[in-house]
């Protein structure tokens, strides 16, 4: 499993709002295989953190340049940061 994991500041509620409703109603962009798809919205601070989950790393950079390439009003806010690597652990209790 394979992870991409974005940061954005200036978030709004009405964004996030948007953009759930636009993923709601479309899914993922044209040709990007994502896995699974989590968003951690805090009003308070109007930050937002993207985790996006990809089965190979081939999907991996098709969604990095896919989302990369994305006009920035489809986005939660203005994007900070971008890591990505291969998911080593997941556990739970």
């Amino acid at each position: 499993m394979f992870v991409r994991v974005v940061r954005f500041t200036d978030v709004t509620a009405e964004r996030v709002e948007s953009l759930l409703a636009r993923i709601d109603e479309s899914g993922p962009p044209p040709g990007v295989r994502i896995k699974k798809l989590q968003l951690v919205f805090d009003e308070a601070q109007g930050t937002a953190v993207v985790v996006q989950y990809f089965d190979s790393e081939a999907d991996l950079r098709t969604g990095t340049e896919t989302f990369a390439a994305m006009d920035p009003s489809e986005t939660p806010g203005r994007r900070v940061s971008v890591d990505t690597g291969e998911l080593k652990v997941d556990r739970e209790p």
